[in-house]
């Protein structure tokens, strides 16, 4: 029997309340512009994702981002779970309860991602480091230190929107829970069809979201 939802469920609290551990960062000047600029740069991206928990637990996928406010986790054959961003909502659907939980994602630090327009130099800040190739953003709404925080990390790429590739990020909850997702090969600018963000509802026969 899948036994894997806690760690799941930890997931959707770091997107949706969201993280940090302390990966390294430059600190070189116009690197959050250089951030700002690549997550504005970004109209569509699929990665092949890993997701740890803090109980070492891995869970693979594939996700797809679609800007504006679209994003869909799709979980490695055998797990009943999937993850939805669309109509400024984070939905968490688990097929083998026929459960469906959604969460508001406006004023999440996720909306980093989806949500081109937002001036990240509002909330977000360079995380110190060591290494001049990496690049990490940690991103928090200081009014609401409840929703946790997330940290983004990049590696830089001249090929990649603007000289940064994203490397993945990591999330501490409220709960003290701790999950890292790290991508794979990210290709940016792929067609994806609306359809994609589409999902069946397990809670009634034949459904469609």
């Amino acid at each position: 029997m899948f036994n894997s939802r806690p760690a799941v469920i930890a997931t959707i609290a770091a997107l949706s309340v969201a993280a940090i551990p302390a990966p390294i960062a430059a600190q070189a000047t116009g690197d959050l512009a250089a951030v700002q600029k690549h997550l504005q740069s970004v109209e569509t991206m699929t990665a092949s994702f890993s997701q740890a928990d803090r109980n070492g637990k891995v869970l693979t996928g594939v996700l797809t981002l679609k800007k504006p406010g679209k994003l869909r986790f799709q979980y490695e054959k055998g797990v009943p779970i999937l993850i939805v961003a669309e109509g400024g909502a984070l939905t968490f659907i688990d097929y083998s309860v026929k459960q469906v939980q959604r969460w508001p994602i406006k004023n999440s630090p996720l909306g980093v991602l989806l949500d081109p327009t937002r001036d990240i130099t509002r909330y977000a800040k360079l995380v110190p480091g060591y290494d001049q190739r990496i690049v990490s953003v940690e991103a928090n709404d200081p009014k609401h230190p409840e929703y946790g925080r997330i940290t983004l990390v990049f590696v830089r790429n001249a090929g990649a929107p603007g000289g940064l590739m994203l490397q993945g990020w990591a999330a501490l909850d409220s709960q003290n829970n701790r999950t890292t997702i790290r991508l794979t090969n990210q290709k940016f600018g792929v067609a994806v069809s609306d359809n994609t963000f589409r999902w069946n509802d397990p809670r009634t026969v034949g459904g469609r979201k």
